[in-house]
């Protein structure tokens, strides 16, 4: 039995060889997996005498030889192809591990075009893809972690037809992904994100229990590593449901930088946003803009979860908290809460993966666009357009209402008073009833909006919603403008003596 191994990433490839060595295999290798492999010790055949043909042009061709794919791709099982072999003297390779040139850590460390192509692997796909098409007798092998368990299945003769035919399904997978990065990463450079075909590939973190319903199946699927590296399930099952509540959540948390921001969602929709001297306080004011919709909801805290802030969470029932992280102390108090799940990104602060795109499914496909953003300048570089400017007090709210509404569902919105949300309203088809809907929910929380300041995400077409928020004592509003009826907008403010500013950038949430 032989084996080809040629390997970019060569962690625990020597342990593998030497594995391979002692079952009585014969290893044939390239490079500096050939280098590598005798240099420790191993007995290893240099891929010249199989291919009886030196590598050429740079190591740009070593591989692509009949003699190393029809070792490969013939089949055992059939006379002809066993025959055929013998008369060419093609040998049978039955097992190939090989990992990829590193193209993603290249396009990740330059720029430099000549050393981005000379990263794209030509023969190791190749060699994946003959060999996971003979899967029946060849064992393709193209994750380091999947080492020890091939080692175990061939020491104890448990490598199954459905054993290979896991690991050809992960091999045609890892060209596929390695293929759509190349792909997407071209486009990028020379179309602008935006070629014939866009490619979306996330690898796999875990299986939800059920999707947005019983009835249909979820996963959690990451680009990059981020949920690897950035979410840590302390307590409890992450679902489906809670890992989109979860993402608008840290959206509107995280956005804020270092400060003591909490953010209170349920079913997508923010409940509760306040930023205050301590992440317990912020809490406790968040709490205050709907109580009711908060039972049962999502919690993100941009900072690190304290026993005392815990001990106050701790008082209703919330279904999921996430945060920067959790003190042991802080995880104690919600033990015996069964349902309660905890989340941590194990990080002082939120952090979120800043994807450059996003997409949205539609029946029949997807529209892809680049990420919206809302910059930190919006609100400082907005256009005063009233008489009357702003506080510093009231600039604050008007920065934290203008990011909660663009990260909101439109229409969109949001009254801010003293660093605490105190109404919103959200994913409406009126502009004006989402205006008067925060404002009836904050009556009936017994919230005074006297003196807040108000965002929508896009400007308001008429006069009316402005004469509304002077009924409810709003000081100060932030929009896009662009309507054609801005003057009167602004007319209004005057009159009502509001200030008011145009940031002239839209955030549409659909």
């Amino acid at each position: 039995m032989r084996a080809l191994l040629s390997v970019s990433d060569k962690n625990g490839i020597i342990e593998f060889a030497q594995g391979l060595e002692k079952l009585g295999w014969d290893i044939i290798s390239t490079g500096g997996t050939y280098k590598k492999l005798n240099e420790a010790g191993v007995k290893v055949i240099e891929i010249d005498e199989v291919t009886k043909f030196p590598e050429c042009f740079e190591g740009r061709v070593k591989t692509l030889n009949p003699f190393v794919h029809g070792g490969i791709l013939h089949k055992r099982g059939d006379e002809g192809h066993v025959a055929q072999a013998k008369e060419l003297g093609v040998e049978g390779i039955d097992l190939v591990c090989v990992n990829l040139y590193p193209f993603k850590e290249t396009i990740d460390r330059t720029d430099d075009f000549d050393e981005i192509i000379e990263n794209i692997d030509i023969g190791g796909p190749t060699m994946v893809r003959s060999a996971a098409k003979n899967f029946n007798d060849v064992l393709i092998v193209t994750d380091t972690n999947d080492y020890s368990i091939v080692l175990e299945a061939l020491e104890n003769q448990i490598d199954s037809l459905e054993f290979r035919r896991n690991l050809m399904i992960k091999a045609f997978e890892h060209t596929a992904s390695y293929d759509a990065m190349i792909a997407n990463y071209m486009n990028k450079r020379f179309n602008n994100g935006f070629g014939e075909y866009q490619f979306i590939s996330g690898k796999k973190v875990f299986q939800t229990r059920y999707g947005e319903n019983p009835h249909q199946d979820g996963a959690l699927y990451e680009f990059d590593n981020h949920f690897s590296n950035n979410f840590k399930q302390l307590k409890g099952e992450a679902s489906f449901n809670n890992l989109t509540d979860v993402n608008g959540a840290l959206k509107i948390a995280s956005s804020f930088g270092d400060e003591n921001a909490v953010c209170i969602v349920k079913h997508g929709n923010p409940c509760g946003f306040a930023i205050k001297d301590t992440l317990l306080n912020s809490y406790v004011e968040a709490l205050k803009c709907d109580p009711v919709s908060a039972f049962g909801g999502v919690v993100a805290v941009n900072g690190i979860v304290t026993k005392e802030l815990a001990m106050k969470m701790n008082e209703i029932f919330l279904e999921v908290i996430i945060a920067g992280d959790f003190e042991p102390e802080a995880v104690e108090v919600f033990s015996k809460k069964k349902r309660i799940k905890l989340f941590a990104q194990g990080n002082p602060k939120l952090v979120m993966a800043k994807d450059t795109h996003d997409f949205k499914h539609i029946d029949g496909g997807f529209v892809y666009q680049n990420s919206d953003c809302i910059c930190d300048n919006e609100v400082l570089n907005a256009h005063k357009k009233s008489k009357l400017s702003a506080s510093e007090q009231e600039k604050k709210d008007l920065e934290i209402a203008w990011k909660v509404a663009g990260l909101t569902k439109s229409n969109c919105v949001v009254y801010v008073k003293d660093s605490a949300m105190v109404a919103v309203g959200m994913g409406m088809t009126s502009r004006v009833d989402a205006a008067q809907c925060a404002l009836k929910k904050a009556k009936e929380m017994g919230l005074d909006v006297s003196g807040a300041s108000m965002a929508s995400e896009a400007f308001f077409p008429f006069r009316d919603s402005i004469d509304a928020a002077a009924k409810a004592g709003v000081k100060a509003i932030i929009e896009p403008g662009g309507s054609i009826r801005d003057d009167e907008v602004i007319e209004a403010a005057n009159e009502h003596g509001i200030s008011l500013y145009f940031t002239t950038v839209r955030h549409f949430l659909h």
